[in-house]
């Protein structure tokens, strides 16, 4: 007779992850602490930095959560009431509610489903006179066939946000990681991501020098000189209760994730060769 026995395995084991970078972990927030550089600070800025060098792009803007990079790269274009952003309907709640967010109205145009990516063809025949930006959500790290976007973009004269907030290191048909090719990307670092804080965070990437400092300025409440606000911004900085080792843009995060993203860049090689590895044998 056999005797089968459940074992349940989590969809996510963030005790099994931080096990092996507790070590790691405790001291960089130790070092945050003698510090006491607790919101933008040297860590902050240089996880920005570093982030956008592993994504290819000239500027990342760490922000609170995905969703404050959604809501502030749509507020950055300038989109606002009147206006419609097209983006797909299988995708989480936030990516539409950036949009609703900014007065704008959200058209949702159907998946491809062998990709449950944005189908095209849906998205070109969507566009109205009224259209600003096409938002492609890359989906379970399958990112979206960004050249003929790219292209009916440029043709219509809209913006592309990519909503890339589960698609960290992933790479585009155009040879770009996610985050690289559109006028402006989103990233979530929510704890279950597959680059994760201990809590919530995000960043938003940009080639748009100008594009950034206006970023940078939202996120703090619309200031880029301390106390003067010329627009009315966000307070979109992270805090320190979201603590989480891997990613994040507090400095309690930032600092851990400085110390431990070479090994998630390690741990992403070993999987990509894995499958490349399985697909060949098969």
């Amino acid at each position: 007779m056999t005797v089968l026995t459940k074992t349940d395995i989590p969809l996510v084991d963030l005790k099994a992850q931080y096990r092996t970078i507790r070590d790691e972990v405790r001291a960089a927030i130790d070092d945050v602490l003698e510090s006491m550089q607790l919101t933008i600070g040297p860590n902050v800025r240089a996880f920005d930095q570093e982030y956008a060098a592993f994504c290819g792009a000239k500027h990342a803007i760490g922000v609170g959560s995905g969703t404050d990079a959604l809501q502030l790269a749509i507020r950055a274009l300038g989109i606002a009431a009147g206006d419609e952003v097209i983006t797909v309907s299988h995708t989480f709640f936030a990516t539409v509610e950036a949009i609703l967010y900014s007065g704008a109205r959200p058209i949702l145009v159907d998946v491809d489903p062998k990709t449950f990516n944005m189908d095209f063809a849906a998205a070109a025949q969507a566009i109205t006179p009224r259209t600003k930006a096409i938002m492609p959500v890359h989906l379970y790290g399958r990112t979206v066939d960004m050249k003929p976007l790219l292209a009916l973009a440029k043709e219509k004269g809209l913006q592309i946000i990519e909503d890339a907030c589960q698609a960290h290191g992933a790479t585009l048909d155009t040879g770009a990681k996610a985050g690289a090719s559109g006028r402006v990307s989103a990233f979530s670092f929510y704890c279950s991501k597959n680059l994760g804080a201990y809590g919530e965070a995000g960043s938003i990437t940009t080639n748009d020098d100008a594009l950034a400092t206006e970023l940078r300025s939202l996120r703090e409440h619309g200031q880029s000189t301390r106390y003067y606000h010329p627009v009315i911004g966000y307070n979109a900085r992270s805090t320190t209760r979201r603590v989480r080792a891997p990613v994040a843009v507090s400095s309690w995060q930032a600092a851990p994730y400085r110390a431990r993203s070479s090994s998630f860049v390690s741990v992403a090689r070993r999987s990509a060769d894995s499958f490349s590895s399985s697909a060949g044998s098969g």
